[in-house]
């Protein structure tokens, strides 16, 4: 991530925001590691009271299109996600059948130091043309990356939500 990044916070607006798996590395690639993301997400979004609109899960990035949280920041809300899902993600990895040496994360032959690449881009939402335009960008990257053919096809996303068709793992906001 870029140095010299600022935060605008308090305006009001809405908060486009990625933030990667250490190294870019798939951390996310399973169907488990995207389900404890989700539901560590949903339970932020009730617990610090912040306005949901999208998101993707990737297996190296997410994104999120959400609003400042009653108390505290994106950055407070980033902290806790990454948190939570790091100790959930090594607690699991490390229950490895008896005789079998398991790193906590990474290739072979590395272990790493994180789960989660230190700091996040955030991008202040102020139209209502760039919420839709960071939407439909959101919806489309797992098309994009050839994860699947249509969005219907990755659950962890909030496209079901706007196509009124599809699984919703997270409540969506409008």
């Amino acid at each position: 991530m870029p140095t010299g990044l600022r935060r605008y916070y308090g305006k009001g607006d809405l908060h486009f925001i990625t933030f990667s798996c250490y190294r870019r590395l798939p951390l996310l690639k399973s169907a488990r590691a995207r389900d404890i993301l989700v539901r560590e997400l949903a339970r932020l979004r009730s617990e610090m009271n912040f306005r949901l609109i999208g998101y993707v899960v990737m297996p190296e990035h997410v994104h999120l299109l959400m609003s400042e949280p009653q108390k505290g920041t994106p950055s407070t809300v980033l902290q806790k996600l990454k948190l939570r899902v790091a100790l959930k993600m090594r607690k699991r990895r490390r229950r490895a059948p008896p005789g079998q040496m398991r790193l906590p994360f990474g290739e072979p032959g590395e272990a790493l130091r994180a789960f989660w690449q230190a700091r996040f881009y955030d991008f202040n939402v102020y139209s209502e043309r760039k919420r839709i335009e960071k939407l439909n960008y959101m919806h489309a990257n797992p098309m994009i990356r050839k994860l699947v053919k249509h969005p219907k096809d990755w659950p962890w996303s909030s496209w079901g939500f706007y196509a009124r068709a599809g699984i919703v793992l997270v409540q969506i906001d409008v």
